[in-house]
């Protein structure tokens, strides 16, 4: 008590990445920190944060049986009793007993939610999860003491993402800080080590970054796969943290910290082009609509009337162009990635064709996200470029490196800001050759010049097999 006492103060909280440095040195479980530093804070036993902790969730445990029994959701319909009679007849969703009942009950939470209201944490979907999962743990084994630690490291987590959370977003809420959460208390449950429940929030924070939210809560039945897929990822991280020697290097205070300044540059983008989409969707009220101005209501009904029109017309130009369904792959691309080593690579395979000669000096440039990740896609960009290489070449991708050295070919690589772009220069005593692309997935890359000519590299690229994107 004595070592928390003196890392934590009313000026200074302890941070999750504190806590789980606290706990490991310590030897305790990362909610004996928690729970301490609550009994600190407000001059209380260990006993009564537990049960403050457990009554915090009355209301919503109310509204969980309500949807799970009797409730008719505007969204989700009866959705939590119909999984509920799955689960009793057997397997409801994965067919682990206990990550069925945490699924059901948080989705039924929601049903709740939406039948008398919720009090949120970070937002009503967190609490959705968190609810869900503790009335799972209260009906299995463990003690009431042993349910109050998981529910109190799971709260605790949940607070700081309501810190973090400034505007509309799932990933700040239901599905991300859902998902931490879960990782966190089920990483615990199964006797974890501090390092392995960091390990587990950060894997499975994740894949929810920058996940919008509101738009989408207001259409029938997505909310659902947001909630009940935060248990599911977070069962997931835990099983990796804990089963897996899986390499996570990432402080989970850094992890944390990205997902809230994402979810605070995301938001907007994101919600524009969800609005546009999902709003001919959206669950309207006749009497609410009455207020608004009919030239508002007619602008919305006529904007919603295209939609359908202009996904198809975009769909369609994806089956146009998309793979034939017996050759549906593009080549193996070795170091891990289509997006941020294939398609380099294969820009690098179009200059290798312009060129001739003996290569002296070959210029990288690399927007932001590839700059980043040069140690991985620089390797292909050269096989590429100086040998030629396919994306498949595992040889030539490893040993690269020593034949531009044996070579003493120069190499200078660069960072720009814009978005997508990748270019190369190679200059060789024959033919130099310019390729100027943007990155696409797949190992795909759009041509924006190149020299000699643009027609010339469109022309190689044929003769590789290199898909071109139009847009």
């Amino acid at each position: 008590m004595a070592e928390i006492r003196k890392a934590s103060s009313a000026d200074k909280k302890l941070t999750l990445g504190e806590i789980v440095d606290l706990a490991e040195n310590l030897g305790v479980r990362m909610s004996d920190i928690v729970i301490a530093e609550a009994m600190i804070a407000h001059d209380m036993t260990h006993d009564e944060v537990i049960r403050a902790v457990l009554d915090a969730f009355g209301f919503n445990l109310l509204a969980l049986e309500i949807g799970l029994n009797r409730g008719n959701s505007f969204l989700l319909g009866s959705i939590g009793r119909e999984l509920q009679a799955c689960r009793k007849r057997g397997t409801a969703v994965i067919g682990d007993r206990f990550v069925d009942k945490a699924v059901v009950y948080t989705i039924a939470t929601e049903v709740g939610n939406h039948e008398v209201g919720l009090q949120p944490c970070a937002g009503t979907g967190d609490s959705c999860v968190y609810t869900g999962l503790l009335k799972a743990l209260l009906e299995s084994r463990l003690s009431r003491l042993q349910v109050g630690r998981l529910a109190a490291l799971m709260i605790k987590i949940g607070t700081y993402f309501k810190e973090g959370k400034k505007t509309t977003g799932c990933n700040m809420e239901g599905f991300g800080a859902g998902a931490a959460c879960t990782a966190a208390a089920l990483t615990e449950m199964r006797k974890g080590s501090p390092r392995q429940v960091a390990k587990a929030i950060v894997l499975a924070i994740s894949p929810t970054i920058a996940v919008p939210c509101t738009p989408r809560v207001i259409v029938s039945g997505l909310c659902a796969t947001h909630i009940g897929g935060a248990v599911l990822i977070g069962n997931l991280a835990a099983n990796l943290a804990l089963k897996t020697s899986i390499a996570v290097p990432i402080d989970v205070d850094v992890m944390l910290a990205m997902a809230a300044n994402i979810h605070a540059a995301a938001a907007p983008a994101i919600t524009t082009i969800n609005l546009d989409y999902m709003r001919p969707y959206f669950k309207t009220q006749p009497v609410v609509d009455g207020f608004v101005a009919g030239s508002v209501l007619a602008a919305e009904q006529e904007s919603g009337r295209h939609v359908l029109a202009r996904a198809r017309e975009k769909i369609r130009k994806f089956a146009m162009s998309a793979n034939p369904l017996i050759s549906p792959f593009g080549e193996a691309v070795v170091g891990g990635s289509s997006i941020a080593v294939g398609s380099p690579t294969n820009m690098g395979r179009i200059a290798h064709e312009l060129a001739g000669g003996e290569v002296k000096k070959i210029t990288i440039d690399l927007t932001s996200d590839l700059f980043a990740r040069r140690a991985i896609n620089v390797p292909g960009i050269l096989m590429g470029a100086v040998l030629g290489a396919s994306t498949k070449d595992i040889k030539a991708y490893h040993g690269v490196l020593k034949e531009i050295t044996r070579r003493r070919i120069a190499v200078e690589i660069r960072h720009v800001t814009e978005p997508e772009v990748q270019r190369i220069r190679i200059e060789a005593r024959g033919k130099s050759a310019f390729v100027d692309a943007m990155n696409r997935g797949g190992g795909r890359l759009k041509l924006v010049d190149a020299r000699p000519s643009l027609a010339e590299a469109q022309a190689a690229a044929a003769r590789l097999g290199i898909k071109l994107a139009e847009v």
